[in-house]
């Protein structure tokens, strides 16, 4: 076995793995990596390979630390691997040792897609050296560490009598009143959808990307078959929209937005609805509903978004977490005690630019 770097030349071999692999996810795409290097990130795809078969493969993307610090590597929702194959695990991290000596890393981070009481990969994970990273914000990390998902295997309508009676209730309210969704939206309509999103960030108090990142989005991802935009009319208008992951056997929400107007006909349960018998349609057996704060309290400020996707019938699913895995110690540690200085000067500018948004 050995690990190498691969070219866009192997591109649909790498997809092919990821995508039939059971730990597969759309943030190890080939086309994630392109995405993410229209930002500041440069993907490097790394595999390890046994007489032409494919046994692991990782997407790292590599960042620069400020002052001149060297760079890391993240590897969202990777590896990609069978945790019991002990020869794939360890070429995998010998072969990122060896490409971050090349490229001067100081770690690297991963966020696998895996339960946090997965006893295997809690064991892989500590023996190789990494450490635990995760930093209590948001839904605690760079990817939701908490999410509802949901089984769509059975059919629709065991499906249907599993969703909480309110749920069932909102969804017919929505058809009652001739509430509409479409699915595989031309690109024509993406602005439409941002608009959306940027009220749905103004009443929610939130940034959003330029909507320059959403074209590339769809011009990487949708023309590919691994993304899809819904959007939702009510008397002839565009209400709400999302955007939604689709790889293999699995489909993601990714993100959503609705108006202000019009919520009491209930769009967004007739979306999720729609995009999962959209997933089922794809051959989906999973729909991840995206993340929820790890606190599900009744008095949780963000308890209502529990409750919407909860009611759906989803399991609330607890993932292992963040873990560096550090080349570079000293450097590590300087990085660790000057990032929150850092975090702290960005919070306080995204917080007077939502005052400013707020204003006008």
């Amino acid at each position: 076995m050995r690990a190498r770097v691969i070219g866009e030349e192997e591109k649909a071999s790498f997809n092919n793995f990821i995508s039939n692999h059971a730990k597969g996810h759309i943030l190890q795409t080939w086309e994630w990596g392109e995405l993410k290097e229209r930002s500041l990130w440069q993907p490097l795809r790394l595999i390890v390979e046994d007489q032409g078969t494919i046994y692991a493969a990782i997407s790292l993307l590599k960042r620069q630390l400020p002052a001149g610090m060297g760079c890391l590597f993240y590897a969202p929702r990777g590896p990609v691997l069978d945790i019991n194959d002990s020869l794939a695990w360890d070429t995998l991290w010998q072969g990122c040792r060896d490409l971050a000596a090349e490229h001067k890393a100081v770690f690297c981070k991963i966020d696998p897609d895996v339960a946090d009481d997965d006893k295997v990969w809690n064991q892989r994970i500590k023996a190789a050296g990494f450490v635990a990273a995760d930093k209590g914000e948001g839904f605690e990390g760079v990817q939701p560490r908490y999410v509802f998902r949901l089984d769509i295997s059975p059919d629709e309508e065991t499906l249907m009598a599993n969703f909480h009676q309110k749920t069932r209730y909102n969804l017919r309210l929505a058809e009652r009143k001739e509430v509409t969704v479409t699915a595989a939206a031309p690109q024509s309509e993406l602005p439409v959808f941002y608009q959306l999103l940027q009220e749905t960030a103004q009443r929610d108090n939130f940034l959003i990307r330029p909507f320059s990142y959403y074209k590339d989005f769809y011009d990487l991802l949708i023309p590919q078959g691994l993304a899809e935009m819904f959007l939702v009319y009510y008397q002839g208008k565009a209400i709400a929209g999302s955007l939604a992951f689709i790889l293999g056997n699995k489909a993601w929400y990714i993100y959503g937005a609705s108006a202000n107007q019009y919520r009491n006909v209930m769009p967004n349960y007739l979306m999720q609805w729609r995009m999962i018998q959209w997933a089922k349609q794809h051959g989906c057996t999973m729909y991840d509903f995206r993340g929820v704060p790890g606190d599900v309290a009744e008095d949780h400020p963000l308890y209502g978004l529990v409750k919407f996707k909860k009611g759906f019938g989803g399991n609330y699913i607890r993932f292992i977490g963040e873990y560096d895995l550090v080349y570079k110690p000293f450097v590590y540690k300087m990085y660790n005690d000057l990032e929150p200085l850092y975090q702290k000067g960005v919070r306080k500018l995204i917080h007077a630019k939502k005052r400013l948004l707020n204003r006008g």
